[in-house]
Formats: structure tokens, C-alpha cells, sequence
């Protein structure tokens, strides 16, 4: 898709009609409270509409919505292939308005236009595409049998699925829970985040054009605290699948072990190294990966590149390289198709990310903020114990963590809570595999930094995951519960009789 001019994304902004009730059973209606929140143009200001607020009473009456699609079967029972025609036409929907949510995305998070367009959009069409094609191509099986029995391995949808969403990458997070979800069988109660909640109604109502059965994709704008936690805690639900802050995340476990012991599947932060070792092949490149995995997206991302450890040999030169790719990570107007870094998404999270700002002690690259922009930034800590090298930022900050060999390095990398990515640099293939195994994380790149595609488990390893993971089709089993069927086939005239 060719891009538009900044003029143009502006116009289109202004004419969009922007949803503001809670999607549920199939229609639009505000909240059973009627209250509303404001949701705000982080990049502007500027009010954008104001969105229903819901609560525990809206949580029931959507669970109960969205049992009774799941009960009789308008979803749950519809043959695979029938499931996959209506993903499909989901997708082809989203394709012709992709636009439409290119900009809603833009001005509803602070992401960047160019971002939207080329990344968000057409990968989340692509991992809905992805999901609904798997629908009607996973076989179950037949267990190992005597002559006397057979035994037969089934899948069969969960049930009732709360999903609850981050804000950093509203549509494809989105997309990565009701694509498996959906493909399941099963019926869904959604939490946005209460920050990026339009492109989550939007899609809600094309699914409903598409052909998804009133009740099974239910949308519920509101906090964590009114519409999260009921959710986590409803005795209805059968599984919770979480994305977003560890602290956060944890709270579900407690949810579930005080309510009905649903299943919960938690994405959450990350700390994540990126190795460079002193024979790592053409330093040019190498900034060019570290200075997209850090500062892409504003650096609001889980699996962002946001330690680098470094060989002392190689540190120097690798900065200078740094810095001159760092100058291209321009901010600005997000609606301006040449900004590589938009806003961050609220001014809350401004604040925290500037407390970090504030206690960095040697700023190599950029280090200012204003009005909610934040410049690409590189810190060097003195060590792994620092704030900066310890704690989830989720802004584009960069610590540079000094190392004398391979060894020290991965022990480095390793000296942390969480576990969701990391990224080694060397021309030792030897080494790079020894590294990938020894790094206690979810994914590993060599030579690169990337998370895998939709064909690729994500999720992470101690405080960065539970219970599951993300893409692949890994992704199906979170939403789906096994069952054995064992059918006797003895001959009763060949049983002794006592």
C-alpha cells in the first residue's frame, strides 16, 4: 500500500467515525452504568471521544452472552471449514478498511503512521489469515492400541475466554488471542487497554459483518480494575489469556486460584539482552538491528532490545555506529509518514519513563523529552545492577553494559527476572548456538533482532511468561482442552466368566 501524505492522514483522521459504546451480544450499547471515560490523543492532547465505561455489571451480562453462543453451538459446533470462510471474510473486510485503521491506530496510540501501515495492519490481517486457514487442518489422534479398545485424542474449544489486551500494539495483540480463540470454537469477553480501546471496536463490528455470531466476540472498554479483574475472577469464565506488565499479570494467578481455578495464560515484560561479541561481523549492521529493536515503537515494546552487553574490544566502535543510526529515529507528528517515533501513549507513561531519564548517569545519545515525545536514547550503566539495566522501561532507552568475554556475557544476560528475548552477535557459529541454548529466554536471534513470525512460539521464560504462548500453532492448544475417548472393542462371549 502506497503512503499517503501528512495532509491526507489528517483529513482522513478528521472524518473518522469513531466507536464509543462496548460491543456486546452483537451490538453497540453503553455501559449499564452509563458512565464514560476520555480516551486522548497522546501526540496531540486533544480529546478524541468519550468511550463507555464498563464494570462488573457489563462483565456479567457479556459472560452471560457470550455462555449461551458457546452453549448452543452458533460457534463452538459450526463445522472448521465454516468457522475458517467467516475468518476469511473478516480478513477481506480489514483489508479494504485498513486505512481506517492505520489512522484510528495512530491517533488512538501515538504510533507512528508508517509503523501502522506497513507493520500493524497487514500483520494482523495476515496472523488472522494465518489462524483461520489452520482451522480445518489440525487432525486430533488415536492413541497406540490392543485388539480390545481404541482411544481417540480430541480437542474441543475451552469454553468462555477473557482476553486482556496491552496497549502498545492494540490490533496485533488483538489479533494474536481471537485468531487462535476464534479458530477454536470459542466465545470471547475482550479487554482493551483502556488507552488504545477503538481499532478493538472497530474490528468488533467488521467481525459481525463477516458473519461471527452475536455473543461470541464481546468488546468491554474500561480499567483494569472495574473490567480486568471481574473478569479474572468470574466464575464463569473458563480461561484468561494476559498480556501486559509481570505485576499486572500476576494478579490472574491470585484471580483464578480465589475463583473457579481457570486456566490463565500470561505474555508478560522483559528485560532483553543483546550480545555483541568482539568478532561480530559488520558493526554497520549490527547498530542498524540494535537501534530498530530498541527504539522501535517508541521502545513500548516487551521484547525490545533494552540492554545491550558488549564486548570492551568492540564498544567504541559500535556506539559511534550507533549514534549515527540513531540520528534517522526522528520524532514527530505521527500522521507525518516520515516519523519513525511517535508519541508515547499517555502522559502517565511519559512521567515514568522520564523518572528513568532522570536517573541515568551517563547519557551517550539523546536523553530528552518534551510534551510527550521522547528522544531515542543510549545510556552507559556501570553495571548489571543499575536501575537502568534492571527494570522494564518501555520507552526507547537503551543501557550499554560492558563484558570481557562470552562467558561473562551470557551470565550477564542471564541476571534477571524475566526471560522473553534476546539477540547474541557473533561470527563463531559454534558460539552462537552455545550462546542460544545457554540464554534462559523465549526466543534467541542470531545475528539479527527479531521475535520469529506467526509460525514461531513467543512467550518467555520465568517472570516474562505462563502457562502458554502466543503464534504458531502452539497458539491453539491455550484455547483448547483435551479429551480422551476410550471405546472397549472386547468380544463379550471371549471374557472368562467366573
Amino acid at each position: 500500500m502506497d503512503l499517503l501524505t501528512q495532509d491526507e492522514y489528517k483529513s482522513i483522521a478528521t472524518g473518522l467515525d469513531l466507536p464509543t459504546g462496548a460491543f456486546i451480544d452483537g451490538s453497540f450499547r453503553p455501559a449499564i452504568s452509563g458512565k464514560t471515560f476520555t480516551t486522548i490523543n497522546p501526540a496531540s492532547g486533544e480529546k478524541l471521544t468519550d468511550i463507555a465505561a464498563c464494570d462488573t455489571s457489563d462483565v456479567d451480562f457479556a459472560v452471560e452472552k457470550a455462555r449461551e453462543a458457546f452453549e448452543d453451538g452458533r460457534w463452538s459446533k459450526l463445522h472448521p471449514s465454516e468457522r475458517k470462510d467467516v475468518l476469511i471474510r473478516l480478513c477481506k473486510l480489514m483489508t479494504r478498511n485498513a486505512r481506517e485503521l492505520s489512522v484510528m491506530e495512530s491517533i488512538d496510540s501515538g504510533k507512528t503512521i508508517f509503523d501502522c501501515e506497513t507493520v500493524d495492519v497487514p500483520e494482523t490481517i495476515h496472523c488472522l489469515k494465518w489462524h483461520a486457514e489452520a482451522i480445518d487442518k489440525i487432525y486430533d489422534q488415536v492413541s497406540p492400541a490392543s485388539d480390545d479398545h481404541i482411544a481417540m485424542v480430541i480437542r474441543e474449544p475451552i469454553g468462555v475466554v477473557g482476553l486482556v489486551l496491552p496497549w502498545n500494539f492494540p490490533l496485533l495483540m488483538l489479533a494474536w488471542k481471537i485468531g487462535p480463540a476464534l479458530a477454536a470454537g470459542c466465545s470471547l469477553v475482550i479487554k482493551p487497554a483502556a488507552e488504545t480501546t477503538l481499532t478493538a471496536l472497530r474490528v468488533a463490528e467488521l467481525a459481525m459483518e463477516a458473519g461471527v455470531p452475536a455473543g461470541v466476540l464481546n468488546i468491554l472498554p474500561g480499567s483494569g480494575a472495574d473490567v480486568g479483574e471481574p473478569i479474572g475472577r468470574h466464575m464463569d469464565v473458563d480461561m484468561v489469556s494476559f498480556t501486559g506488565s509481570t505485576m499486572t499479570g500476576k494478579r490472574f494467578l491470585t484471580y483464578s486460584a480465589e475463583s473457579n481455578a481457570k486456566e490463565v495464560v500470561l505474555e508478560m515484560g522483559g528485560k532483553n539482552p543483546a550480545i555483541v561479541m568482539d568478532d561480530a561481523e559488520n558493526l554497520d549492521r549490527v547498530a542498524q538491528h540494535l537501534v530498530n529493536g530498541a527504539f522501535w515503537n517508541m521502545g513500548e515494546n516487551c521484547s525490545a532490545s533494552s540492554r545491550l552487553i558488549v564486548h570492551k574490544d568492540v564498544k567504541n566502535e559500535l556506539l559511534d555506529r550507533i549514534a549515527h543510526h540513531a540520528k534517522q529515529w526522528n520524532i514527530g507528528d505521527p500522521l507525518n509518514p516520515e516519523t519513525r517515533m511517535g508519541a508515547l501513549v499517555s502522559e502517565g507513561h511519559f512521567n515514568k519513563v522520564c523518572g528513568y531519564l532522570e536517573q541515568a548517569e551517563n547519557v551517550l545519545i539523546g536523553g530528552k523529552a518534551d510534551k510527550g515525545f521522547v528522544e531515542a536514547t543510549v545510556v552507559e550503566v556501570s553495571d548489571n545492577e543499575a536501575i537502568l539495566a534492571r527494570e522494564e522501561i518501555f520507552g526507547p532507552v537503551l543501557s550499554v553494559i560492558e563484558v570481557s568475554g562470552f562467558d561473562e556475557a551470557i551470565s550477564v544476560a542471564n541476571d534477571t527476572e524475566y526471560g522473553l528475548c534476546a539477540s547474541i552477535f557473533t561470527a563463531n557459529a559454534k558460539r552462537a548456538i552455545r550462546g542460544a541454548r545457554a540464554l534462559r529466554v523465549g526466543t534467541v536471534t542470531v545475528n539479527s533482532f527479531g521475535e520469529g513470525d506467526i509460525s514461531t512460539p513467543f512467550g518467555g521464560y520465568k517472570q516474562s511468561g505462563f502457562g502458554g504462548r502466543d503464534n504458531s500453532i502452539h497458539a491453539h492448544d491455550q484455547y483448547t482442552q483435551l479429551k480422551t475417548i476410550w471405546i472397549d472393542l472386547a468380544d463379550d462371549a471371549d471374557e472368562a466368566v467366573d
